[in-house]
């Protein structure tokens, strides 16, 4: 038996970006399209409804990720900036810092404060911004890759539902968009669980509950609406 010992954890930024965005993209417009469709509107709206779904869907999705993901870079930022101060005044304060998280972790007193000496000398910032702020690389967000990620991704899974209303019978479109949507919901909780190395049927089941809760909301709200109007 070979040994594995591939880890994923560095997979859970990009693959939260990309499962988010594809999940949305599926979610959102497949419940615009269903929730136009109940409250008995024409095919040629019900398309535009989806089509202009999509378009702001994935707009909304790369600004959020962009701002959000700026937004902690930008805090990753000034913990180096400030963490580079603390090095360049109070050395010696830093020094004791790090030795007291390597006694936390288990090491004798004297090798704990060996290590923070070495450490220091080899990469005093990179020790401290590791074993006390828990960031593994200088700046770990990157707003333009989430922001495309989530954008492209939206766009691939909201162009399930819209090929479902564009090949069903106008009367067929519903049960099309929700047969169609599910299954894309199943696949992509079940790949992103695969990426993950988690339960498949866990991560396949979750997404399409939610789906599932969300279309049926909406197909709600379009048939009060179709009976009110």
């Amino acid at each position: 038996m070979t040994h594995d010992n591939n880890h994923y954890s560095h997979r859970t930024g990009w693959l939260r970006a990309a499962v988010l965005g594809a999940n949305d993209g599926i979610v959102s417009t497949a419940s615009l399209i269903i929730g136009v469709a109940s409250a008995h509107a024409a095919a040629d709206d019900i398309l535009l409804a989806g089509v202009a779904g999509v378009v702001a869907g994935a707009m909304s999705m790369a600004a959020g990720e962009y701002v959000s993901v700026s937004s902690q870079s930008d805090t990753e930022k000034a913990d180096v900036a400030l963490e580079q101060y603390h090095l360049e005044k109070y050395i010696d304060f830093e020094l004791q810092e790090l030795t007291d998280i390597y006694i936390k972790r288990g090491l004798q007193p004297e090798l704990a404060a060996q290590v923070a000496r070495e450490l220091m000398a080899h990469d005093a910032l990179d020790a401290h911004l590791r074993d006390e702020l828990g960031l593994h690389e200088r700046v770990n967000a990157k707003p333009v890759q989430a922001a495309f990620t989530s954008a492209g991704m939206f766009i691939l899974g909201a162009s399930m539902p819209l090929a479902a209303t564009i090949i069903a019978p106008a009367t067929h479109i519903i049960p099309a968009v929700a047969a169609s949507s599910l299954l894309s919901l199943t696949a992509l909780g079940a790949l992103a669980a695969h990426l993950g190395k988690a339960n498949i049927l866990t991560g396949a089941a979750r997404v399409v509950f939610w789906g599932a809760l969300a279309m049926a909301f909406t197909a709600l709200t379009g048939t009060l609406f179709g009976i009110i109007i």
